[in-house]
């Protein structure tokens, strides 16, 4: 169950005119879908017309998506002029973005290239990863490495290097490693809250307007498992 009060205590990690970045909750949904619920973008528009005491619409483009039960880093563009350059650097993979997972299985290697072919399934809302290309799979890369060993965790920083949908959570589980909470990828048991240990930690990008290089963390959720690694 996502339950969330109506107050959204939204954590703003940068904002200047172009863009605005946020460290999502579990359950917060970055775009409308069919639940019904209240998607971060309504949210962060809100929070727009608040601050700056704007009457009639904000604009708000959304740039990327997290799954709604992972935590971190969530960029939106706050203008026409950004929108479509930030959504080229994404497409063309020169935003890079960093990932921490926690699981409870020790990795194969202390550090790896996985390459993958994940073929979707959206009845079930999920991917599988094959070792070998079956059809209508596309190429999943991504490289990890381990950071931390915890008393019964591991934390391993991951990089993506392709954007598939659920890439991290069905990798990961692909080599024994499910993250902790992730039911729907082989973890033994859901968090209370309904998230997952995936946190999206690190995005380095030229800002699309002032070409400068911004380089934005997020600090990890307020539960006692993430606290143990920063």
């Amino acid at each position: 169950m996502h339950t969330h009060s109506t107050k959204h205590n939204l954590q703003v990690l940068y904002e200047d005119n172009h863009i605005i970045v946020i460290n999502k909750r579990s359950g917060d949904i970055v775009q409308g879908d069919k639940t019904g619920d209240k998607p971060l973008s309504e949210v962060v528009k809100e929070y727009l017309k608040d601050k700056y005491n704007k009457p009639g619409n904000v604009y708000l483009g959304v740039v990327h998506r997290l799954d709604r039960p992972t935590t971190g880093i969530v960029l939106f563009a706050k203008t026409s002029k950004a929108l479509p350059r930030l959504n080229k650097l994404f497409a063309g993979k020169e935003a890079k973005k960093t990932y921490w997972a926690l699981v409870k299985n020790q990795p194969p290697k202390t550090t790896d290239r996985l390459v993958h072919y994940m073929k979707r399934n959206p009845k079930q809302n999920k991917s599988y990863a094959h070792i070998k290309e079956v059809p209508d799979s596309k190429k999943a890369i991504l490289s990890y490495s381990v950071i931390q060993k915890l008393t019964h965790y591991y934390l391993l920083e991951v990089a993506l290097e392709t954007g598939r949908h659920h890439q991290i959570r069905s990798q990961l589980s692909a080599i024994g490693c499910p993250i902790k909470g992730d039911l729907k990828y082989g973890f033994d048991r859901s968090n209370p809250d309904g998230s997952i240990h995936l946190h999206s930690r690190k995005l380095e990008l030229v800002h699309p307007v002032s070409k400068e290089k911004l380089v934005i963390t997020a600090p990890v959720p307020d539960e006692k498992l993430w606290q143990a690694t920063e």
